[in-house]
Protein backbone atom coordinates (compact mmCIF):
# COMPACT_ATOMS: atom_id res chain seq x y z
CA UNK A 1 0.00 0.00 0.00
CA UNK A 2 1.42 3.37 -1.02
CA UNK A 3 0.87 6.49 1.04
CA UNK A 4 0.27 9.97 -0.31
CA UNK A 5 3.10 12.51 0.02
CA UNK A 6 2.87 14.79 3.03
CA UNK A 7 0.93 17.92 2.08
CA UNK A 8 1.49 21.24 3.84
CA UNK A 9 -0.55 24.43 3.74
CA UNK A 10 1.43 27.62 3.16
CA UNK A 11 -0.34 30.77 4.37
CA UNK A 12 0.65 34.26 3.27
CA UNK A 13 -0.40 37.70 4.50
CA UNK A 14 0.07 39.91 1.44
CA UNK A 15 -0.52 43.56 0.55
CA UNK A 16 -3.65 43.86 -1.58
CA UNK A 17 -1.60 45.11 -4.54
CA UNK A 18 1.09 42.42 -4.24
CA UNK A 19 1.20 40.18 -7.31
CA UNK A 20 4.58 38.52 -6.79
CA UNK A 21 4.61 36.50 -3.56
CA UNK A 22 1.74 34.33 -4.77
CA UNK A 23 3.81 33.48 -7.83
CA UNK A 24 7.42 33.30 -6.57
CA UNK A 25 6.79 31.40 -3.32
CA UNK A 26 4.76 28.68 -5.11
CA UNK A 27 7.31 28.61 -7.97
CA UNK A 28 10.15 27.88 -5.56
CA UNK A 29 8.22 25.25 -3.65
CA UNK A 30 7.06 23.61 -6.91
CA UNK A 31 10.74 23.36 -7.89
CA UNK A 32 11.37 21.70 -4.55
CA UNK A 33 8.60 19.18 -5.30
CA UNK A 34 10.75 17.88 -8.18
CA UNK A 35 13.45 16.74 -5.75
CA UNK A 36 11.58 16.07 -2.49
CA UNK A 37 8.40 14.21 -1.50
CA UNK A 38 6.49 16.99 0.28
CA UNK A 39 3.64 18.76 -1.51
CA UNK A 40 2.26 22.25 -0.85
CA UNK A 41 -0.95 24.22 -1.19
CA UNK A 42 -1.09 28.00 -0.99
CA UNK A 43 -3.53 30.28 0.84
CA UNK A 44 -3.57 34.07 1.19
CA UNK A 45 -5.22 36.91 3.06
CA UNK A 46 -4.83 40.52 2.00
CA UNK A 47 -4.12 43.90 3.64
CA UNK A 48 -5.06 47.08 1.73
CA UNK A 49 -2.06 48.93 0.24
CA UNK A 50 -1.52 50.61 -3.14
CA UNK A 51 1.27 53.18 -2.70
CA UNK A 52 4.49 52.22 -0.92
CA UNK A 53 4.50 55.12 1.53
CA UNK A 54 5.14 55.17 5.28
CA UNK A 55 1.50 56.13 6.01
CA UNK A 56 -0.01 53.37 3.86
CA UNK A 57 2.42 50.81 5.22
CA UNK A 58 1.49 51.63 8.83
CA UNK A 59 -2.23 51.48 8.01
CA UNK A 60 -1.75 48.18 6.21
CA UNK A 61 0.20 46.57 9.05
CA UNK A 62 -2.76 47.12 11.40
CA UNK A 63 -4.76 44.67 9.27
CA UNK A 64 -2.26 41.84 9.72
CA UNK A 65 -3.93 40.46 12.88
CA UNK A 66 -7.19 39.90 11.00
CA UNK A 67 -5.26 38.17 8.21
CA UNK A 68 -3.52 35.85 10.67
CA UNK A 69 -6.86 34.84 12.12
CA UNK A 70 -8.33 34.23 8.67
CA UNK A 71 -5.43 32.02 7.64
CA UNK A 72 -5.51 30.10 10.89
CA UNK A 73 -9.17 29.33 10.11
CA UNK A 74 -7.73 27.31 7.20
CA UNK A 75 -5.34 25.50 9.57
CA UNK A 76 -2.22 26.53 7.67
CA UNK A 77 1.05 24.87 8.69
CA UNK A 78 3.09 28.07 8.47
CA UNK A 79 2.14 31.70 8.04
CA UNK A 80 4.32 34.24 6.21
CA UNK A 81 4.01 38.02 6.44
CA UNK A 82 4.88 38.92 2.87
CA UNK A 83 5.90 42.58 2.98
CA UNK A 84 9.42 43.44 4.06
CA UNK A 85 9.25 47.23 4.16
CA UNK A 86 5.95 47.27 6.08
CA UNK A 87 7.78 45.61 8.95
CA UNK A 88 11.08 47.46 8.65
CA UNK A 89 9.37 50.86 8.53
CA UNK A 90 7.66 50.26 11.89
CA UNK A 91 10.86 50.42 13.94
CA UNK A 92 14.10 48.55 14.52
CA UNK A 93 13.60 44.89 15.42
CA UNK A 94 9.86 45.09 14.76
CA UNK A 95 9.75 41.71 12.98
CA UNK A 96 10.06 40.00 16.35
CA UNK A 97 7.13 41.98 17.78
CA UNK A 98 5.01 41.30 14.71
CA UNK A 99 5.77 37.58 14.53
CA UNK A 100 4.99 37.08 18.23
CA UNK A 101 1.74 39.06 18.00
CA UNK A 102 0.53 37.28 14.87
CA UNK A 103 1.39 33.87 16.30
CA UNK A 104 -0.61 34.76 19.40
CA UNK A 105 -3.54 35.64 17.13
CA UNK A 106 -3.44 32.09 15.73
CA UNK A 107 -3.20 30.65 19.25
CA UNK A 108 -6.18 32.72 20.40
CA UNK A 109 -8.08 31.41 17.37
CA UNK A 110 -7.47 27.82 18.44
CA UNK A 111 -5.21 27.03 15.49
CA UNK A 112 -1.57 27.76 16.43
CA UNK A 113 0.75 28.28 13.47
CA UNK A 114 4.38 29.40 13.32
CA UNK A 115 4.80 32.85 11.80
CA UNK A 116 7.70 34.12 9.71
CA UNK A 117 8.10 37.53 8.13
CA UNK A 118 10.02 38.41 4.99
CA UNK A 119 11.82 41.09 7.03
CA UNK A 120 12.97 38.67 9.71
CA UNK A 121 13.67 35.98 7.11
CA UNK A 122 16.05 38.22 5.17
CA UNK A 123 18.05 39.11 8.28
CA UNK A 124 18.09 35.50 9.52
CA UNK A 125 19.02 34.19 6.08
CA UNK A 126 21.97 36.56 5.79
CA UNK A 127 23.17 35.48 9.23
CA UNK A 128 22.74 31.83 8.22
CA UNK A 129 25.19 32.16 5.32
CA UNK A 130 27.58 34.19 7.48
CA UNK A 131 27.17 37.48 5.61
CA UNK A 132 28.64 40.43 7.51
CA UNK A 133 28.67 42.93 4.64
CA UNK A 134 26.12 43.16 1.82
CA UNK A 135 24.91 45.38 -1.00
CA UNK A 136 21.19 45.65 -1.66
CA UNK A 137 18.81 46.47 -4.50
CA UNK A 138 15.36 47.90 -3.72
CA UNK A 139 12.46 49.35 -5.73
CA UNK A 140 11.68 51.85 -2.95
CA UNK A 141 11.92 55.59 -2.74
CA UNK A 142 15.23 56.55 -1.11
CA UNK A 143 13.82 57.41 2.36
CA UNK A 144 12.28 53.92 2.65
CA UNK A 145 15.49 52.30 1.41
CA UNK A 146 17.30 54.21 4.17
CA UNK A 147 14.96 52.63 6.74
CA UNK A 148 15.72 49.20 5.30
CA UNK A 149 19.47 49.84 5.43
CA UNK A 150 19.24 51.05 9.04
CA UNK A 151 17.15 48.01 9.97
CA UNK A 152 19.61 45.54 8.45
CA UNK A 153 22.59 47.31 10.03
CA UNK A 154 20.86 47.26 13.41
CA UNK A 155 20.83 43.46 13.06
CA UNK A 156 24.63 43.42 12.78
CA UNK A 157 25.06 43.35 9.00
CA UNK A 158 26.86 46.21 7.25
CA UNK A 159 25.27 47.55 4.06
CA UNK A 160 28.09 48.67 1.78
CA UNK A 161 25.88 50.00 -1.04
CA UNK A 162 22.21 50.32 -1.88
CA UNK A 163 20.38 51.09 -5.11
CA UNK A 164 16.85 52.52 -5.03
CA UNK A 165 14.73 52.22 -8.19
CA UNK A 166 12.30 54.79 -6.69
CA UNK A 167 9.02 53.18 -7.76
CA UNK A 168 6.21 54.22 -5.40
CA UNK A 169 3.28 52.47 -7.13
CA UNK A 170 3.22 48.88 -5.84
CA UNK A 171 1.57 47.51 -8.99
CA UNK A 172 4.36 49.01 -11.07
CA UNK A 173 6.89 47.32 -8.80
CA UNK A 174 5.21 43.98 -9.44
CA UNK A 175 5.19 44.64 -13.19
CA UNK A 176 8.99 44.80 -13.42
CA UNK A 177 10.71 42.22 -15.63
CA UNK A 178 11.98 39.31 -13.45
CA UNK A 179 15.28 39.55 -15.33
CA UNK A 180 15.63 43.30 -14.66
CA UNK A 181 17.54 42.85 -11.38
CA UNK A 182 20.25 41.03 -13.33
CA UNK A 183 20.82 44.29 -15.22
CA UNK A 184 20.39 46.67 -12.28
CA UNK A 185 23.00 44.83 -10.21
CA UNK A 186 25.72 46.21 -12.50
CA UNK A 187 25.12 49.63 -10.89
CA UNK A 188 25.66 48.22 -7.40
CA UNK A 189 29.06 48.28 -5.70
CA UNK A 190 29.64 44.65 -4.75
CA UNK A 191 33.39 44.82 -4.13
CA UNK A 192 34.33 43.01 -0.94
CA UNK A 193 30.78 42.08 0.10
CA UNK A 194 29.82 38.67 1.45
CA UNK A 195 26.44 38.56 -0.34
CA UNK A 196 24.17 40.53 -2.62
CA UNK A 197 20.51 41.11 -1.75
CA UNK A 198 19.16 41.18 -5.29
CA UNK A 199 15.68 42.22 -4.19
CA UNK A 200 15.04 43.57 -0.69
CA UNK A 201 11.34 43.65 -1.62
CA UNK A 202 9.03 40.68 -2.05
CA UNK A 203 6.95 42.52 -4.66
CA UNK A 204 9.85 43.09 -7.09
CA UNK A 205 10.11 39.96 -9.28
CA UNK A 206 13.60 38.49 -9.11
CA UNK A 207 13.51 34.68 -9.10
CA UNK A 208 14.68 34.41 -12.71
CA UNK A 209 17.70 36.62 -11.92
CA UNK A 210 18.99 34.94 -8.76
CA UNK A 211 21.02 32.06 -10.16
CA UNK A 212 22.39 33.90 -13.23
CA UNK A 213 23.63 36.79 -11.06
CA UNK A 214 25.13 34.43 -8.48
CA UNK A 215 26.91 32.49 -11.21
CA UNK A 216 28.18 35.71 -12.82
CA UNK A 217 29.38 37.44 -9.65
CA UNK A 218 30.64 34.37 -7.84
CA UNK A 219 28.95 35.71 -4.69
CA UNK A 220 26.00 34.40 -2.67
CA UNK A 221 22.80 36.03 -3.94
CA UNK A 222 19.74 36.27 -1.71
CA UNK A 223 16.29 37.82 -2.16
CA UNK A 224 13.62 38.56 0.42
CA UNK A 225 11.34 36.01 -1.25
CA UNK A 226 13.99 33.26 -1.29
CA UNK A 227 14.77 34.02 2.36
CA UNK A 228 11.07 33.68 3.19
CA UNK A 229 10.98 30.22 1.60
CA UNK A 230 14.12 29.32 3.56
CA UNK A 231 12.54 30.32 6.87
CA UNK A 232 9.27 28.54 6.04
CA UNK A 233 11.16 25.33 5.32
CA UNK A 234 13.20 25.72 8.52
CA UNK A 235 10.17 26.11 10.78
CA UNK A 236 8.51 23.16 9.01
CA UNK A 237 11.69 21.12 9.70
CA UNK A 238 12.18 20.38 5.99
CA UNK A 239 15.36 20.33 3.89
CA UNK A 240 16.13 23.86 2.69
CA UNK A 241 16.90 22.93 -0.91
CA UNK A 242 15.33 24.51 -3.97
CA UNK A 243 16.99 24.18 -7.39
CA UNK A 244 18.39 27.36 -8.95
CA UNK A 245 17.25 29.71 -6.19
CA UNK A 246 20.56 30.96 -4.86
CA UNK A 247 23.00 30.10 -2.09
CA UNK A 248 20.52 30.16 0.79
CA UNK A 249 18.41 27.42 -0.79
CA UNK A 250 21.20 24.97 -1.61
CA UNK A 251 20.35 22.84 1.42
CA UNK A 252 23.63 23.72 3.16
CA UNK A 253 22.08 25.91 5.83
Amino acid sequence: MTTSPRSLRIGQIVPSSNTTMETEIPAMLRRRETIAPERFTFHSSRMRMKQVTAAELASMDRESDRCAQELSDARVDVLGYACLVAIMSQGLGYHRVSQERLHQATVDNGAPAPVVSSAGALVEGLHAIGARKVSILTPYMKPLTRLVVDYIENEGIEVQDSLSLEIADNLKVGAQDPLAPAGHVARLDTRGVDAVVLSACVQMPSLASIQPVQDRLGLPVVTAAAATVYRMLKVLDLETRVPDAGELLTGKY
